[in-house]
């Protein structure tokens, strides 16, 4: 009988008590690749879609930020990432996502871009990307004749309105179309400059004010985004009404904004990283498009520039900055 109870004994030690040592769990990391800063408002989305799926930073999630200031320094920074054995990575644009997939292609890879993710090779299809990418899109391109109406409302007289893009980000040709298109429409006159470098914006300005500009539209992209506070104060010393596709522009003093809710698809984009952490694979989670939209005035600005706003347009606006 003594042996039985010793027997029962050392099974129940064996099922119940851990051993020493016993590694603990693992807390899964999310590596993040895209410019910005931590406390932007784009991150704190993400957090808040990690935080639906029961994802808290700090308390059962790391996040590992990397934050280059040129395309350049992606690849390096993408084999860092890699080599920390990160369990997802989160990019913010197309040249980051095509460099965090030539760093791996098995760590899955959550993307949001303004792209065409087929096109430009990250995936098979939306519905069904296959391997280890899927994502969230912008519509942004897309949006540029709407920008220029909208733009034309509040600044009406403007006979010639510029438009500011970077050739080498892979939506601007769409872009230029649309706007091209738009402007055909309702015969406004366009004067489009290329800017491709941060040396390129000052004297881009000098052009459009010489050759009769009186409004601008600043295209979309990683580039435009990543020199806003130069766009904007440039803007404002000339007097350059200006709409922008990103409400983040609009925040930094710039006359209006319309265009997708980046907060939001940042969020859609942190549902689907804690989807992945759960368990489901990146391949068969479809390509989702981001079709909240905001439309931003700031009417600190508008004043600032002489301008009055129809009370019917104001009350179409997403958001008024006072």
């Amino acid at each position: 009988m003594n042996r039985k109870i010793a027997m029962l004994i050392s099974i129940a030690v064996l099922l119940f008590v851990q051993p020493a040592n016993a590694e603990p769990a693992r807390t899964p990391r999310v590596g993040i690749l895209r410019q910005g800063s931590p406390t932007d408002a784009n991150i704190e989305g993400f957090r808040q879609g990690l935080r639906e799926l029961g994802y808290i930073e700090g308390k059962n999630i790391v996040l590992e930020y990397r934050w280059p200031d040129r395309d350049e320094q992606l690849p390096a920074m993408a084999h860092e990432l890699v080599q920390l054995k990160v369990d997802v990575i989160l990019t913010g644009s197309t040249p980051a996502t095509v460099a965090a997939k030539e760093a791996t292609r098995t760590i899955p890879i959550v993307f949001g871009g303004g792209g065409d993710p087929i096109k430009d090779g990250l995936v098979a299809s939306l519905n069904r990307p296959g391997g280890n990418v899927t994502g969230v899109t912008f519509l942004a391109g897309q949006l540029a004749g709407k920008r220029l109406e909208l733009l034309r409302q509040l600044v009406p007289k403007a006979t010639v309105v510029g438009v500011l893009v970077n050739t080498e980000m892979a939506e601007t040709e769409t872009e230029r179309k649309d706007v091209q298109a738009a402007a055909q429409t309702v015969g406004q006159q366009l004067i489009i400059v290329d800017v491709r470098a941060d040396r390129d914006i000052e004297p881009a300005f000098a052009t459009l004010v010489q050759r009769g500009a009186g409004a601008l539209l600043v295209g979309s992209g990683g580039f435009l985004l990543s020199n806003q506070k130069a766009i904007v104060d440039l803007a404002s010393r000339h007097g350059l009404p200006a709409s922008y596709s990103l409400r983040e522009f609009a925040v930094a003093g710039g006359l209006m904004s319309y265009g997708t809710s980046i907060t939001n698809a940042y969020r859609q984009m942190g549902i689907y990283a804690g989807r992945i952490l759960k368990g489901e694979k990146p391949g068969d989670l479809p390509v989702m498009q981001s079709s909240k939209f905001e439309f931003v005035i700031n009417l600190k600005t508008a004043k600032t520039l002489g301008l009055e706003i129809h009370p019917q347009l104001l009350a179409t606006a997403d958001e008024v900055i006072e």
